[in-house]
């Protein structure tokens, strides 16, 4: 079983990259879109914790850039109705604390802004998800861990209602938020338009 792998960057594309090792062999990786997005040039060093997902028909190699995304990977596979494209997408859009949060106030919403992903399931999801990622150590009655997943929603709500695309939008609050944890939704809102009125993404 594949569990790490490091060697060349030699191509990218879509939410995947081919990393060819020393030894010559090149292993196709599927990606989360904030790592997609983080990735050296081609030819340069890159380094992933890998999931390995075998099925009937295929084997399939997954990346990530932590230890603790490719255990909440394998936690999502572990839920039924779960495959791996629909973990990968989930993990594209919330990074493992956010989407404890997300468990912890059984926030459905959130977690029907994944592609696929609709309400029923939602439901379906979060059930086992709050248990399994043990997201009862975060109360969703503190104040303290409720904020920042509450404006990171709201947050990336705002943008989309202005047309920005989801992904893209999620990974820039993020960002936001990682730098300035006490922003509030206006001020996060400020300083997106303003990287993006720069032509950023």
């Amino acid at each position: 079983m594949i569990a790490y792998l490091e060697g060349r960057l030699a191509e990218t594309w879509d939410e995947a990259c081919l990393l060819v090792t020393e030894s010559g062999v090149g292993y196709e990786v599927g990606l989360p879109t904030h790592t997609c997005a983080a990735l050296p040039e081609r030819g340069k060093h890159a380094a992933f914790y890998i999931c390995h997902v075998i099925r009937e028909d295929a084997q399939e190699l997954y990346g990530f850039a932590t230890f603790e995304e490719r255990q909440t990977f394998r936690t999502l596979l572990s839920i039924s109705k779960v495959g791996a494209r629909t973990a990968l997408s989930i993990l594209s859009l919330y990074r493992p604390d956010e989407l404890r949060r997300v468990a912890a106030d059984e926030d459905i919403t959130a977690l029907t802004r994944v592609p696929g992903i609709g309400k029923k399931t939602a439901q379906h999801i979060l059930l086992e998800l709050k248990y399994k990622l043990k997201a009862e150590g975060l109360p969703a009655s503190s104040a303290a861990a409720t904020r920042p997943s509450a404006v990171f929603r709201d947050a990336v709500d705002g943008l989309l209602n202005l047309g920005y695309p989801e992904e893209e939008c999620a990974a820039l609050v993020r960002e936001l938020l990682q730098e300035s944890p006490d922003l509030d939704v206006s001020e996060v809102l400020r300083a997106a338009l303003k990287t993006l009125g720069k032509g950023r993404m």
